[in-house]
């Protein structure tokens, strides 16, 4: 009870900080929520728990599309696609730890990801308030 009580919680506390984000502190999220889903796979995986695996890899490859989807190609063209070339290998990786059963691709990913993660955290302040407001005028 005291599990379901907590994740309820959790939900309701993203939902309601998404509610108020604005578009860098989202995309902030979808990392964290990356990395969390990609070490909850790789654990599952060490303990075989094949249910649990699917799910947390299935939700990890949501995530990386969207990640995907909110890419803007008229901002930076050559980002773009590097970009989404990247999260596209994430996802073979993804594809490859479902069928091996190996964690090795989920720390891949985990590797790839935690430096843009790391990145997009140190976006000076003045830079993303400019950026949000472009984006928020749209």
């Amino acid at each position: 009870m005291y599990g379901r009580n907590l994740k309820a919680y959790k939900k309701t506390n993203i939902e309601a900080e998404l509610a108020v984000a604005d578009p860098h502190r989202i995309i902030q999220m979808l990392y964290e929520g990356l990395i969390e889903r990609l070490s909850q796979a790789k654990g599952a995986i060490i303990r075989n728990d094949f249910e649990y695996k699917a799910n947390r890899i299935s939700k990890a490859m949501g995530i990386i599309n969207g990640l995907q989807n909110f890419l803007d190609k008229k901002a930076d063209p050559e980002l773009y696609e590097r970009l989404y070339a990247l999260y596209g290998y994430m996802l073979e990786l993804l594809n490859q730890a479902q069928v091996s059963m190996k964690p090795e691709p989920i720390d891949e990913c985990i590797n790839l990801v935690i430096p843009i993660k790391q990145a997009w955290d140190q976006i000076p302040l003045d830079v993303k308030e400019k950026v949000n407001a472009k984006i928020m005028n749209k």
